[in-house]
């Protein structure tokens, strides 16, 4: 990375040396300028862990699908403003423990 000696400008890259857009002089240059090559590195893995369904907790809840009485448990807020008045509200997310149908409930 050079700059200009008059304005100091960054200069840039042309095929005749390098190039000053500001005071349009050319700095004839010796150095050679190429591309980086990157070096492939040997990839690691990488383990993409889901929710674990034991985060949440278990309640008596029976499932509107499969009539199952277990189902995990856990909230969401819900924050927002209509005609100048911020409402906030709380919903209950649950997942039945057997078919692990997903249903909600406001309050």
């Amino acid at each position: 990375m050079r700059f200009c000696d008059d304005c100091g400008t960054y200069l840039k890259e042309k095929k005749e040396g390098l190039w000053c857009p500001k005071c349009k002089k050319v700095v004839h240059s010796r150095l050679v300028l190429k591309p980086r090559s990157f070096e492939k590195k040997e990839s690691t893995a990488v383990h993409v862990l889901d929710k674990s369904r034991f985060d949440h907790v278990k309640v008596s809840r029976a499932c509107p699908k499969c009539g199952n009485g277990e189902a995990y448990r856990w909230f969401s807020s819900i924050s927002g403003e209509h005609a100048g008045i911020r409402r906030e509200r709380t919903v209950e997310h649950y997942k039945c423990t057997k078919c692990s149908y997903l249903w909600s409930e406001s309050s």
